[in-house]
């Protein structure tokens, strides 16, 4: 007489769960990595923002009161009909604004940013030639905010309610209120008029001329040629107006690290580390840090973006040849396709700075996942 055998409660139950997570690793390899599909589906609402901006530029620019002809030609050319319309029918003026748009976006997509109506040439060689000088001033700026902004927030929140943390408050609060045009004035005024301590205007000085042009940063093109005495002469330009924009952004940082570091310190995680007899720059370094960066990361993209924007008055107060200077030109001679450009160069740093910071979260503190 034969006995029907059960099946064992236990082990066979354990090759149907391998089956199943055999069957669902496939479909996370058919996914992709979980950062690969996040980058991935920033860049498409990268690519849709920059549309907008594109159509938001192109219409504010065009609202903006005053009449393009006048500023370029002058009121005694406006008395001239027949150089009136050659003039827009050469800069595509006498179509309809939606015609303009389209023409405008196809140049985009070809790489075309239009022609400039002061220099008459591709408003992309014009920024290629100006933007590298921004980019060296606004990343000196904001190289020096990160480190002595987080710097004293974090020397603050360490000896709270102490006298360096009431003078470092102090000096963040003076930082934010000076007004930074003002504060340009009273440096170049000091330090070069007065004292003479500190080069004059433009990036290098003109006896020395520049190094060949390779990334257009006049400090890295010196490097690369193995140029020490521009190098020298491009960091004595560069150190007066770096700082002078850079300290709004060292007290803002400042006070935003010292409010991080507050809240992580009374955390229990870091209660628990220092009740197991952990060294507290190991505290300070792999726990505290760690967690207080990620809003500071968020202030420093937002600041950089900003500093990149808003450099106008400092590059006309020492004399630097950036695109603050050409976006001031362009606006005032109401010169469309520059001014459309540099409002698109602008749109499109921030959304590659929003971009870098939302990877750097993941990066910095592990329990941020990137869904």
């Amino acid at each position: 007489m034969s006995e029907t055998q059960e099946p064992a409660a236990g082990p066979p139950a354990a090759p149907a769960e391998q089956s199943a997570g055999a069957a669902r690793r496939p479909s996370r390899r058919r996914g992709g990595h979980p950062l690969a599909r996040f980058l991935v589906r920033r860049v498409l609402l990268a690519v849709l923002m920059a549309w907008g901006i594109t159509l938001v530029t192109f219409v504010l620019t065009n609202l903006v009161p005053g009449d393009p002809v006048a500023a370029n030609l002058g009121q005694r050319a406006l008395g001239d009909p027949a150089i009136v319309a050659q003039w827009r029918a050469e800069h595509g003026l006498d179509k309809p604004l939606w015609q303009q748009y389209l023409i405008h976006l196809q140049g985009l997509v070809q790489g075309d940013l239009g022609t400039s109506q002061q220099s008459h040439r591709p408003v992309a060689q014009d920024l290629a030639e100006f933007v590298p000088a921004t980019l060296e001033l606004a990343g000196a700026a904001i190289l020096v905010s990160l480190v002595l902004g987080v710097a004293f927030g974090v020397v603050a929140a360490l000896r709270r309610d102490r006298l360096s943390d009431h003078a470092l408050r102090v000096l963040s609060l003076i930082g934010i209120s000076v007004p930074t045009f003002w504060l340009a004035l009273v440096a170049f005024y000091v330090f070069f008029y007065r004292l003479q301590i500190t080069p004059g205007s433009g990036r290098v000085d003109a006896a020395l001329g520049s190094a060949p042009p390779v990334t257009g940063l006049q400090t890295v093109d010196a490097l690369l040629a193995g140029r020490w005495d521009i190098f020298t002469s491009a960091v004595g330009h560069l150190v007066t107006p770096a700082l002078v924009l850079a300290l709004y952004t060292i007290g803002l940082l400042t006070r935003f690290t010292r409010s991080a570091v507050l809240e992580v310190l009374g955390q229990d995680y870091v209660r628990a580390a220092r009740a197991k007899g952990l060294p507290g720059r190991t505290i300070l370094f792999r726990y505290v840090l760690r967690s207080a960066l990620v809003p500071v990361i968020t202030v420093a993209g937002l600041a950089f973006g900003s500093l990149l924007s808003g450099t106008v008055l400092v590059e006309a107060i020492f004399a630097w040849p950036g695109v603050g200077q050409y976006a001031y030109k362009s606006a005032t001679t109401l010169d469309l396709p520059a001014v459309m450009g540099v409002g698109l160069v602008v749109g499109v740093v921030y959304l590659v700075i929003n971009l870098i910071v939302d990877v750097l979260y993941g990066v910095i503190d592990p329990r941020v996942r990137l869904q």
